[in-house]
């Protein structure tokens, strides 16, 4: 018998703020079985539509540093406007655990440090096309000053650098097109050898076993 193993995937992905990569996730959520959301912990204030224990879970300074003294992250970085983000462990290994895959959407500076702790995630970059498209991406969220803006964009200049630390890059151009993508990987990385048990590698014993052939048969008796 051959079956996928008992744990989720653990599946990271990131990206410049503007590459899109929030949407790609929702779409990958509602369109793939047995896959949710990791939900990040933050000490920033929650923006327009955003939902507590939906979006992010909302937390002081206070808070989420009394959390970081309780080891209680498996990563956490500070970034935009010197706030934390963080992902919660307790949570993540539970859902893994039952066999459900999680999506992480991170930033850069907490996928690398996942990738030290867990090499056998799944780690998947998105990029914008261009970064004039990204330039224009972050001007109509029309969420920030223009001096936030202008931070993003610097820091997402030094992000792309950094894709070649991950297993997989999908140009988010088409939104369409890249969520398919990211599907087609996801697939694919539960169809890997070292992500499969219980396969019967010896195929003389499954014979034997099915009462096709007895124990003294040979690869030479074999006649097509």
């Amino acid at each position: 018998m051959i079956k996928e193993k008992s744990k989720g995937l653990l599946i990271v992905i990131s990206g410049p703020s503007g590459a899109g990569k929030d949407t790609i996730c929702n779409k990958i959520i509602e369109g793939m079985k047995n896959i949710k959301m990791s939900i990040s912990m933050t000490s920033r204030e929650p923006r327009k539509n955003e939902v507590e224990g939906k979006d992010y879970y909302f937390v002081t300074k206070q808070e989420f540093e009394r959390a970081i003294k309780n080891d209680e992250f498996l990563e956490y970085a500070t970034v935009h406007d010197n706030q934390y983000y963080g992902t919660p462990k307790l949570k993540l290994d539970e859902t893994i655990n039952s066999g459900t895959s999680v999506i992480l959407n991170i930033d850069i500076q907490g996928a690398l440090k996942v990738k030290e702790k867990i090499k056998e995630a799944l780690f998947i970059f998105i990029m914008p096309p261009s970064m004039e498209v990204l330039k224009e991406r972050l001007i109509k969220r029309d969420t920030e000053t223009k001096d936030k803006i202008l931070e993003r964009f610097k820091t997402a200049y030094n992000e792309i650098n950094e894709y070649k630390k991950y297993n997989y890059i999908v140009v988010n151009d088409k939104l369409e097109d890249a969520v398919e993508k990211v599907k087609s990987i996801i697939i694919a990385e539960k169809c890997r050898v070292d992500r499969i048990e219980d396969i019967y590698l010896n195929t003389k014993e499954e014979f034997i076993h099915e009462g096709l052939i007895d124990k003294e048969f040979k690869n030479d008796d074999i006649v097509i």
